[in-house]
């Protein structure tokens, strides 16, 4: 007879090829999805190109992005392409230590930190990278034309890149 605790590790962890795999803890969000077609001999030939923002909210995050012949697939991939390329963020008390500029192409992000229970005070691709990545209270201003989603998501990390690394992350 399995007791709670073994019935909620068995829901926890998959078993594959024999190896125990942990659950993962990694939240994603899909920030752009779109249809690309190439020109063929015969007509077009349509795929979907998704970007994705992975995150475990305890400090690290990272962006994804690839193309697939339907959207699961797409998704999947770019969840893949983001988990690999993450990056490592210091804030403490769930802001971060001081004020930051990123530049990706034509986008351009400043971060600054916040008070306490001010929230994250973001536009869309910048709210969703600071809030997987754990932090709770900063103020950004994105300052360029640029309204590509990638871009400004590339930037938000270019910027978090930045932080002086001497402050561990503290929830």
């Amino acid at each position: 007879m399995d007791t709670n605790k073994e019935k909620e590790i068995k829901k926890e962890t998959k078993f594959s090829g024999g190896k125990r795999l942990e659950k993962d803890a990694f939240d994603s969000k899909v920030l752009d999805l779109r249809r690309v077609a190439r020109v063929v001999a015969g007509g077009r030939r349509f795929s979907f190109r998704a970007t994705v923002v992975a995150g475990n909210r305890k400090g690290e995050v990272g962006v994804g992005i690839a193309k697939g012949l339907d959207v699961q697939q797409s998704v999947n991939k770019a969840t893949r392409m983001a988990k690999k390329d993450l990056i490592r963020v210091s804030f403490r008390n769930g802001t971060i230590v001081h004020e930051v500029d990123g530049k990706f192409g034509s986008a351009f992000v400043r971060l600054k930190p916040a008070a306490k229970g001010r929230g994250i005070i973001a536009g869309g691709a910048v709210r969703t990278v600071l809030s997987l990545a754990g932090l709770s209270d900063v103020t950004s201003k994105i300052i360029s034309t640029s309204s590509n989603k990638l871009n400004i998501a590339r930037a938000t990390l270019e910027a978090l890149k930045h932080l002086k690394n001497k402050n561990r992350p503290t929830a």
